[in-house]
């Protein structure tokens, strides 16, 4: 309301040029809208994180400057309402509107965005993820944040552009240990075969930075990569195809396999920086090669054999082409007395 801030239901129509409420009256809406919401030089906020706890509230700023603001039933709906008034808004224009369909059905997240760049925008005091203390049956958890909440953040800092890719994107924070779960809600869930069901979009499921719970004090080299990871003595290096875990795709990776401590790391040969995107401890891990007569489960995309497959002690399946048999029989002859 806008004169007393409270909040009541409302009836809404989307039209072209403008957004219509009624009041509902006996469960029905009255024939005369209440109000309107011109949608002409308007802008949109989703996810709105001024109401802390009201996590599904849609801002529309007017061009004369009156701020609304929308509570929807879920995220669901909040983000198709948000989608749907935002093609309202840019109906007049046609290029925002491809452009606004062109996020909505592309995906592109691993090209555009540096995990690194994210976890650092998180970490930072003024415009970071918001910490906070949470109980989840009877333990107390410091500095965490939920799952919901950082979908939100994601979105409200433009790193996603939907609920899918804001998942998405903090799966790919979690499996590259960035940030991990805590509690058995959120724990549970990494049991889970798929990498896409091991992140929750919950608000009872609680995260926090994986390196330290104290996200003032983690420098940016400790926040990539733990400092002793990288310090093992290299035992074989080279040029390997790896299949990614969201998008099923294959690229070719540099990996770096050390031991004391066993690990292996892998980087993209396209960035100048000498740093891994991604790694992990050998310990408990199994290797294997597979069968080159058929697709193995799990796998897809162009596959040109020499296969073989890593499963870590967190049960994640790692699939890796080599450039030949005895490349794949190497490799494998490396990592095996490492796990």
């Amino acid at each position: 309301g806008h004169i007393v801030r409270n909040w009541k239901v409302r009836w809404f129509v989307l039209l072209q040029d403008k957004l219509l409420y009624y009041k509902i009256e006996g469960g029905k809406k009255e024939p005369s809208p209440k109000g309107r919401i011109l949608l002409d030089g308007c802008t949109i906020t989703c996810p709105c994180l001024e109401y802390e706890n009201r996590p599904l509230v849609i801002k529309l700023k007017t061009k004369t400057n009156t701020d609304y603001f929308l509570e929807c039933c879920s995220r669901e709906e909040r983000d198709s309402w948000a989608l749907d008034i935002t093609g309202a808004i840019h109906a007049g224009h046609p290029v925002q509107v491809q452009e606004l369909h062109r996020k909505k059905n592309s995906f592109k997240l691993l090209e555009n965005i540096s995990l690194h760049h994210i976890v650092e925008r998180m970490c930072d005091s003024s415009t970071g993820i918001k910490l906070t203390r949470n109980l989840e049956q009877g333990s107390r958890y410091k500095e965490t944040f939920t799952g919901s909440a950082l979908a939100d953040w994601l979105i409200s800092n433009s790193f996603a552009v939907s609920r899918f890719e804001a998942v998405t994107l903090a799966s790919m924070l979690m499996e590259e240990n960035f940030i991990k779960p805590v509690g058995a809600r959120s724990t549970e869930a990494t049991r889970y075969s798929d990498i896409s069901e091991q992140f929750l979009d919950d608000s009872t499921a609680l995260y926090m930075f994986a390196e330290s719970s104290n996200k003032n004090t983690i420098s940016k080299q400790e926040l990539q990569f733990n400092i002793s990871e990288l310090s093992g003595t290299i035992v074989k290096q080279g040029f390997l195809v790896k299949q990614g875990h969201k998008r099923k795709n294959w690229k070719v990776r540099r990996f770096v396999l050390r031991a004391d401590p066993a690990f292996l790391h892998y980087y993209d040969p396209t960035k100048e920086e000498n740093r891994p995107v991604g790694g992990f401890s050998l310990r408990g891990c199994l290797v294997s090669a597979l069968e080159d007569n058929g697709v193995p489960a799990g796998v897809k995309g162009n596959v040109q054999g020499n296969l073989f497959k890593i499963i870590t002690k967190k049960d994640i399946h790692y699939y890796i082409q080599a450039s030949s048999k005895a490349e794949r029989t190497q490799w494998i002859e490396a990592i095996k007395p490492l796990t």
